[in-house]
């Protein structure tokens, strides 16, 4: 029996950790210096570093790690031991203020869209005193923020921390406007809902794809799929209960609020899901959780596939980003409490959140763009490319009376009749949920679902951060000097829902019809990776993220080049593990199974010529016909791999020939692939196929 609240934040360098081995007087200080956001005096950031130390070694550690997030989408770690040479020649144990603040990695070996060349190698990390320090396999692990000796940025946590200071500021600023002086911070708050997928090891390592590129590029379908949806919510089989039990453990530890799991719709698909908390800290979380999986899943014979597309015809693995804003007294202030149609701050915030999403939709999209993205968006409840936003009935019919300067009248909550005597009444909530909807207000947050499951949540929370907070400041200007605080609230409030009313949308997101009336509507409609990032650099956006202190010019078009070129990198990867399969594997698979069928055809034949023969020749003249239109399909790859040189001059371009001209022709040479597999015996075939790699963990 495990002791969770015993466990729980075991291994993290916690306030309440502080607190007993801290003086009271150094404790203080460094309190202020996080609540107040000033900088640290180096004598309280020894007495810390030393307390950090101590307790480190207590758990076994040996070794420190300033641990950060470049823009390679994962994490980055150098460790150094605390030793340091005594005059005796022995060692002693020393971990210094200046060390748990600074250290230098290379920047130039990390993506950094030309900020950073090979001759110009610093870097510096700095300690993020917001994100506890924890323990992870015997080495201290300290939360930093990465950026170049130009100071320019090369992370994700530095930009994100950037825009939860504006979110907080112009958050503060508008609920002093309505008398709330009391309120001295306002923290963005996520819970990222995480899918994934875990298969048999032993299957995994006989697929070259699954290995090289997270995704399968060939494979034929399974007869059994999800179309019976018996796996969703279904009972946990042993093996992956064994792991989730081990994952929550190592989460706990961490402090990490692993909270829901459970079966997801597809075969071999599940979710981890965790409590709210503060933004940055949520981002820190959820990268440790993504790796504990990968780790933990190789410990029970499995592996955690966390591609948002791992396999053709079946539900790809999202990361809903429950996004809400609250402050230091406890208030959500997205909850719009019993009369929301009274509730004027409520109705204000979620007026700057509608305008920020509208006029910003290009970057909503754009920070959830990605190669694996792509292939699950639009389809098997991942929502579609257009940005829009799901209010539900009863918002939606308040944001109307609003715009037409109607009373509104409210349903209240309806019990529901179960019918059953014996079971208890239920209040019906006043919204339903809609699974297209790629921004969705759920009852006292938005549920952002465009995200890939592999993605850092960092991304699309400084876009939502900064928008925001871009509209609420604009609020502000209009509001402060106002002769009637009411009235102008009333005005600004119908004013931008009426300016912004097309971004709201409560139907199907998947029929024809939206994508029309969205066009219509001049929503945008940007479905592919390259299309979405050639957005980034628009003066608007420039605009937006200069007037907020978030990126300069130079930055943004650095983390543009760097998303394109990794872009560029998945699709030639893709191309060329699918060439290395084609040739080297499926080609002389088919063939040795028609030279097979041709032998026995020949066998047939020679014994005599009654013995009927005409269904041999049938597959066979199929599959010969087949595998000529299989060589033909890689010849023409291989051409194109080839021909992307030429573009090389331009990564928009460079990034679109992937996209336009490779991709297609790796969808084509796929799909002669998955017929031959149809036809060929499974012993000559020289992969797992889906039923065995969607099926093999029991």
């Amino acid at each position: 029996m495990i002791d969770v609240p015993g466990i729980f934040a075991s291994n993290v360098f916690n306030d309440e950790k502080m607190r007993v081995r801290l003086t009271q007087e150094v404790y203080d200080s460094y309190r202020e210096s996080i609540e107040n956001g000033t900088p640290l005096d180096i004598k309280v950031a020894n007495d810390v570093a030393d307390a950090m130390k101590e307790w480190a070694i207590e758990k076994g550690c040996t070794h420190y790690t300033h641990w950060f997030q470049p823009m390679t989408g994962i994490t980055a770690e150098k460790h150094d031991s605390f030793i340091s040479p005594h005059a005796d020649g022995h060692v002693i144990m020393e971990f210094s203020g200046k060390e748990l603040i600074k250290g230098e990695p290379d920047a130039s070996s990390f993506p950094s869209g030309g900020i950073r060349a090979t001759f110009e190698a610093r870097g510096y990390t700095t300690w993020d005193p917001t994100s506890p320090a924890f323990v992870k396999d015997n080495t201290l692990c300290i939360p930093t923020a990465f950026m170049s000796y130009t100071g320019d940025v090369l992370d994700k946590k530095t930009p994100l921390l950037r825009s939860m200071n504006r979110i907080n500021h112009e958050s503060v600023r508008i609920l002093h406007l309505f008398g709330k002086t009391d309120v001295t911070r306002v923290d963005a708050t996520v819970g990222p809902e995480q899918e994934y997928f875990l298969i048999d090891k032993d299957v995994y390592e006989r697929r070259k794809d699954l290995k090289y590129t997270g995704r399968t590029l060939f494979g034929a379908r399974s007869p059994k799929g999800q179309q019976l949806d018996d796996h969703y919510f279904g009972a946990i089989k042993q093996r992956v209960k064994a792991f989730m039990a081990e994952l929550d453990e190592e989460l706990w530890k961490l402090g990490i609020y692993a909270k829901t799991e459970h079966n997801e719709v597809a075969p071999a698909q599940h979710e981890l899901a965790p409590i709210f908390t503060t933004v940055n800290i949520a981002a820190d979380h959820n990268q440790l959780t993504m790796e504990l999986m990968k780790r933990i899943a190789r410990k029970h014979g499995m592996v955690c596939l966390l591609h948002e597309k791992p396999f053709k015809g079946v539900n790809g693995s999202g990361k809903h980003n429950n996004w809400s804003l609250s402050t230091n007294t406890g208030e959500n202030l997205l909850k719009p409490g019993k009369k929301p149609e009274e509730n004027t701050q409520f109705l204000l915030f979620l007026t700057a959140v509608i305008t920020a999403v509208d006029e910003y939709q290009d970057l909503l999209r754009l920070s959830v763009a990605t190669a694996g993205n792509d292939h699950r968006m639009g389809g098997d409840e991942a929502p579609p490319f257009i940005i829009s936003m799901f209010l539900g009935d009863d918002l939606e019919a308040i944001v109307e009376a609003i715009i037409n300067r109607e009373e509104y009248e409210s349903q209240g909550k309806v019990v529901m009749n179960t019918g059953a005597e014996t079971l208890p009444e239920i209040r019906k909530d006043t919204t339903d949920r809609n699974r297209t909807s790629p921004f969705a207000f759920t009852g006292n947050k938005f549920e952002f679902r465009s995200l890939g499951s592999a993605l850092n949540i960092s991304c699309p929370n400084i876009m939502l951060n900064t928008m925001v907070a871009d509209v609420l400041s604009s609020f502000s200007d209009e509001l402060e000097n106002a002769a009637d605080f009411d009235a102008a609230v009333r005005r600004l409030i119908r004013k931008n829902l009426k300016k912004h009313r097309r971004i709201i949308f409560n139907g199907d997101g998947y029929t024809d019809e939206w994508v029309t009336e969205a066009e219509q509507r001049g929503l945008l409609n940007l479905t592919s990776t390259p299309e979405a990032l050639k957005k980034y650099t628009l003066k608007k956006n420039l605009d937006l993220f200069k007037r907020n202190s978030i990126f300069n010019e130079t930055e943004v078009k650095a983390r543009q080049e760097i998303l394109l070129e990794n872009y560029i990198k998945i699709i030639d990867l893709e191309a060329l593990t699918m060439l290395d399969m084609a040739k080297k594997d499926i080609f002389p698979a088919v063939s040795a199974f028609t030279g097979e069928l041709a032998e026995t055809i020949r066998g047939k034949r020679a014994v005599s010529d009654d013995i009927r023969v005409d269904a041999e020749v049938k597959l066979l003249s199929k599959l010969s016909d087949l595998l000529s239109q299989f060589s033909d399909k890689i010849d023409e790859l291989d051409s194109k791999v080839g021909g992307s040189i030429a573009y090389r001059k331009n990564i928009q371009s460079h990034a679109e020939y992937c996209c336009n001209e490779m991709l297609s022709t790796m969808s084509e040479l796929r799909a002669i692939s998955d017929e031959m597999e149809m036809c060929t015996d499974s012993k000559h075939w020289p992969y797992p196929s889906y039923g065995q790699l969607l099926f093999s963990v029991q």
